[in-house]
């Protein structure tokens, strides 16, 4: 892929010029505090870059998903904050997407300068269906800018919306792919065509439906599929299985019993499940055998022999992929999966392997968890873009950088 990189775009010269700057700040809050600062902190070198060299830089992310219009809970705010804090300089927020104040702030940036743009889905037009209606937005963007302004794509978490601030405006100024999506790119690109095996996926979070596309695609490339995670109660559904209340997607059973009759050598399910009688993190916790789930109890985790023999199916992989936690690794009594299958992970990294952790859910559990995030290969920051990726999919924001 012809893709221009951000190195391109230095040699070309940015002084003085006006770079807009689609990052992914779209990071969890909890009261106006952030919880997770992941995304910010991966943002920083291609926006430091950009100011170091001299650009007046104008960056656009979103932040949860606010319908079309401002939303104070939605505020980037709190983000511009945190992310003048990790440059060492003052980020301006602009009041407004592309308005009065977004105008006036951008005509007044000199060198070096960066200025955040309020939450780019306060305008509904961003994720507009319309292709006019995004355009108009991507005009307007342009417009902070300048006519000899430049693009840069370094939001690998969106890169699979057709969006205005994501696609459109690529196809107005010239574009170059940030620090970030470029490594993204790279690695997933290792995952689906250049793999070591053996290849050892890890799938968990919540829903088998979200999951079942790449399971397909994955299915057939690696050696060893781990499933754990709320929907493996799909698949122990799927076998005949008792789930007692454990999360159940009814409609996709018969689906799991499909894929477990053509990739049965491949799958691999729990064998045993750390279940409580309600969702909290004070029910008491006990284990059971993945065939002797009790009626009126959930499953919150995958238990010790699991983990143990995922360990084992780990620990001569040369490729991982991991997306999504084994359990509610949030309570304290229902982490133990979670952190065993990342401490796996990371023991057959130091011995060579070479591993990718997919997914907001599970890089936010290795900080959590106090994994080292260097005893990963790579952490993305793109879960959705990602797992379409590895669905084999063309991603509209990676697409038209190579156009």
């Amino acid at each position: 892929m012809g893709i221009k990189s951000l190195d391109d775009l230095l040699s070309e010269g940015v002084t003085g010029r006006g770079v807009l700057v689609r990052s992914d700040l779209n990071v969890p809050l909890d009261d106006g505090s952030i919880t997770d600062p992941g995304r910010i902190i991966a943002s920083v070198p291609t926006l430091k870059a950009l100011s170091d060299a001299g650009a007046k830089v104008v960056v656009t992310a979103h932040l949860g998903r606010p319908k079309g219009e401002p939303d104070p809970k939605f505020s980037l705010a709190p983000v511009a904050a945190a992310l003048g804090e990790r440059l060492g300089r003052h980020v301006q927020l602009a009041g407004d997407v592309v308005g009065s104040d977004a105008l006036a702030r951008a005509e007044g940036l000199t060198d070096g300068d960066i200025l955040l743009l309020e939450n780019i889905r306060f305008d509904g037009r961003e994720t507009s269906k319309d292709d006019a209606e995004r355009l108009s937005l991507a005009r307007a963007l342009v417009e902070l800018v300048g006519e000899d302004g430049a693009f840069v794509s370094d939001g690998f978490g969106v890169v699979h919306r057709k969006q205005a601030s994501v696609y459109d405006v690529a196809t107005l100024l010239p574009h170059y792919a940030g620090t970030l999506v470029a490594a993204e790119v790279k690695v997933l690109e290792q995952l689906t065509s250049s793999t070591e095996k053996p290849y050892a996926v890890v799938l968990g979070g919540s829903k088998v439906s979200d999951k079942i596309a790449v399971i397909e695609n994955l299915a057939t490339k690696a050696d060893s599929l781990v499933i754990g995670g709320g929907m493996c109660f799909t698949f122990l559904a799927a076998q005949g299985l008792s789930v007692g209340s454990s999360l159940l997607e009814e409609s996709m059973v018969d689906t799991c019993r499909k894929l477990l009759d053509t990739y049965g050598d491949v799958l691999h399910l729990p064998v045993d499940i750390v279940v409580a009688e309600k969702f909290a993190a004070d029910s008491p916790a006990e284990t059971v055998a993945a065939d002797k789930i009790p009626d009126g109890k959930m499953g919150l985790d995958v238990g010790p022999e699991s983990v143990k023999r995922f360990t084992a199916l780990l620990s001569n992989a040369k490729t991982i992929f991991w997306n999504g936690p084994m359990g509610v690794f949030e309570f304290p009594a229902f982490a133990a999966g979670t952190k065993g299958v990342a401490e796996a992970i990371v023991a057959a990294t130091g011995k060579g392997a070479f591993s990718v952790v997919g997914g907001g859910d599970s890089a936010a559990a290795v900080r959590q968890l106090g994994l080292p995030e260097d005893g990963f290969s790579h952490i993305s920051t793109g879960g959705g873009a990602s797992l379409e990726y590895l669905e084999g999919k063309e991603l509209p924001g990676i697409q038209i950088l190579s156009d």
